[in-house]
């Protein structure tokens, strides 16, 4: 089995992802799809893609404004293309995880819009370092929808790091989860599903979620596994 995953801009971050989805599983080959390096090609040769956190996407594509606070210093529009365009060809082909920016990258590219910046709600959400440390809260699991589902669970601690999320859903989502106290839509998946490929996204690292001691978590471990059967058939 092969997967790709986007190049989240870090190499050390980039190996909380390839962990995750290998899970020591050395039938599991994992390929970098880097904007960098145009390698759209290599879609082919996978059965399943995870788009991968990173800086914000550039507002040009959802309408937005690029000043606002906690804007980068710099954009990356070329990753910005080239992951739209795996999310292009992998939605009606393969099994989507988006994490993160991926989550947000999802939504974009079905028509959404984004919160630029969640002003004073980053204290909960957004940490100074997340390589070191994320910040941690609970979200809310609706129970009719794939993500209920996987991880039979209707709330748990989640690993935050973003400070941005979705503002209108995008064409064809739903809203899967929720953070408990500010009702930010933490995860989101097909509204209707009918003859399309598994899809999850969420606003929360799954990956990182070791640290927190919920590795094995229905919102971490059980995701991972259903994206990986899902690939399977």
């Amino acid at each position: 089995m092969t997967i790709g995953i986007t190049y989240t801009g870090n190499t050390a971050k980039q190996q909380f992802y390839i962990n995750y989805i290998q899970q020591n599983n050395k039938n599991i080959n994992v390929i970098m799809l880097n904007a960098e390096e145009n390698n759209l090609q290599d879609l082919d040769k996978c059965g399943g893609v995870v788009l991968s956190g990173g800086v914000d996407m550039h507002p040009d594509f959802f309408g937005g404004n690029a000043h606002y606070p906690n804007a980068p210093a710099e954009f990356d529009k070329t990753r910005d293309l080239f992951e739209l365009a795996i999310f292009e060809k992998a939605k009606t082909t393969m099994p989507v995880l988006g994490i993160c920016r991926g989550l947000q990258l999802i939504n974009v590219a079905l028509g959404g819009t984004l919160i630029a910046d969640l002003g004073s709600l980053n204290e909960l959400h957004t940490a100074e370092d997340s390589f070191v440390a994320d910040k941690i809260h609970d979200v809310v699991v609706e129970k009719d929808s794939l993500l209920y589902n996987i991880a039979q669970i209707t709330h748990g601690n989640v690993t935050s790091a973003h400070h941005q999320a979705i503002d209108v859903l995008g064409n064809n989502l739903k809203a899967n989860a929720f953070s408990y106290h500010e009702n930010i839509i933490e995860g989101i998946e097909w509204e209707d599903a009918t003859n399309k490929s598994f899809m999850l996204a969420v606003q929360w690292h799954p990956e990182r979620m070791f640290r927190i001691g919920e590795g094995n978590s229905g919102l971490s471990l059980k995701i991972r596994d259903a994206f990986v059967n899902a690939i399977n058939g």
